[in-house]
């Protein structure tokens, strides 16, 4: 599962395509009559076969969970979709238990920079594994640029779909425009009842603007002459097509932690960019949204990382009613590890308050190593439990 265009079905084929046949659902089209008979649909292609966005063919999960259970053999149905069934209402199958979900997202940089990413190889995981402790960062590199234009502020403006690899910065305004006006009037249109295309096509814009802030609805509303339940629904249908991701608070009180307003992150910076009509990189350098571009990108990147981790940590973000707060808390085995981002290439005790803050609010809690990450050369130690970590590092 994953967004449109990021390599979700040239992933399949490059994996499977010689030995597995590979149907493509359509919005419109009932391709092979499998939405009005899908149990006919299923005995004209047995498997392997590879189903590609199957959330235009959501009657099929039904007659494939019953040919499983009769025969559960793996490998017999490969499925792909730019929409996250769980969040579908006129999907009503699962296939719990029956099916492995993997999350598909645009590049990270070390996908950018030819790098792989290892579980257990990361700084990250370097940093849960130490615990209660400061991991020793040293061994790890920096992911080096491939060339003298490869740099962050155009990685940030450029995004990652794979489509972009091989282009050229002048037609990356006109692959995005094509991105976004494709997705309004084909998946929108199929997902959700919006009437109007423009309307909903400011209403992206409006949240790429807000990226990396928390989510209020009765803004989001206003700000386009929508009503808060309106704005609501239509958040909803960015996140169930993976354009929009959300990162819940942290309170102390575990029950607690369903109050207050999550942060919401668009899923792509050169999404983002492209809707804020940035031009090209060096106007990023002085836009004022590049904090929370950066912010975006780096969350984004960590998010990636958890997906190769066998027990991802939870993710919140924290907010005190006095404005301190801390851009990522994560939590696993009880241990808590605050994440400040900085888009900047130097480093000050005052860009630690907020860790500070945090521990202090909750010094009963087991705290492990806060992190800054931040556009900076190397590794280093802020304080004795505070660590400044390269955005590129692995």
């Amino acid at each position: 599962m994953g967004p449109r265009q990021v390599g979700k079905s040239t992933l399949f084929a490059h994996l499977f395509g010689a030995g597995a046949k590979h149907i493509v659902f359509d919005p419109v089209l009932d391709v092979g009559n499998a939405r009005q008979d899908p149990d006919f649909f299923l005995d004209q292609y047995p498997p392997p076969v590879i189903l590609d966005e199957v959330q235009y063919a959501p009657e099929l999960l039904g007659a494939i969970k019953r040919r499983i259970d009769r025969q559960p053999a793996p490998g017999q149905y490969f499925l792909t979709g730019s929409q996250n069934l769980a969040l579908l209402k006129h999907v009503s199958e699962s296939l719990a238990g029956r099916v492995l979900v993997l999350d598909l997202g645009s590049m990270t940089l070390s996908e950018l920079r030819g790098c792989g990413q290892k579980a257990g190889g990361t700084w990250l995981a370097a940093l849960m594994d130490a615990g209660t402790g400061v991991p020793d960062l040293n061994s790890f590199q920096r992911l080096m640029p491939v060339s003298k234009e490869d740099t962050i502020l155009r990685h940030l403006w450029r995004g990652g779909l794979p489509l972009l690899l091989d282009r050229t910065d002048d037609l990356v305004p006109d692959i995005w425009a094509s991105y976004v006006r494709t997705y309004v009037e084909r998946d929108v249109r199929a997902l959700a009842e919006v009437h109007d295309q423009q309307q909903f096509s400011r209403f992206i814009a409006l949240c790429a603007a807000l990226t990396a802030q928390e989510v209020n609805h009765s803004q989001l509303g206003r700000d386009i002459g929508v009503t808060p339940q309106t704005a609501r629904r239509w958040l909803g249908v960015l996140k169930a097509t993976f354009q929009w991701m959300e990162v819940p608070p942290f309170h102390g009180n575990t029950i607690k932690r369903i109050s207050g307003r999550s942060k919401g992150y668009l899923a792509d910076t050169g999404l983002a960019a492209h809707l804020q009509r940035v031009s090209s990189p060096v106007a990023l350098a002085g836009h004022p949204l590049l904090g929370a571009l950066f912010e975006t990108w780096v969350a984004g990147d960590l998010l990636h990382r958890f997906c190769l981790m066998s027990t991802p940590p939870q993710v919140y973000h924290w907010r005190s009613h006095s404005g301190a707060e801390v851009d990522l808390v994560l939590e696993r085995d009880g241990i808590f590890w605050p994440i400040e981002v900085k888009a900047a290439g130097r480093v000050t005790m005052a860009d630690a308050r907020g860790i500070h803050a945090f521990r202090a609010a909750y010094p009963h809690l087991r705290h492990g190593a806060g992190s800054i990450v931040a556009a900076v050369d190397q590794t280093s130690r802020l304080s004795e439990d505070i660590l400044v970590v390269p955005c590129d590092l692995p």
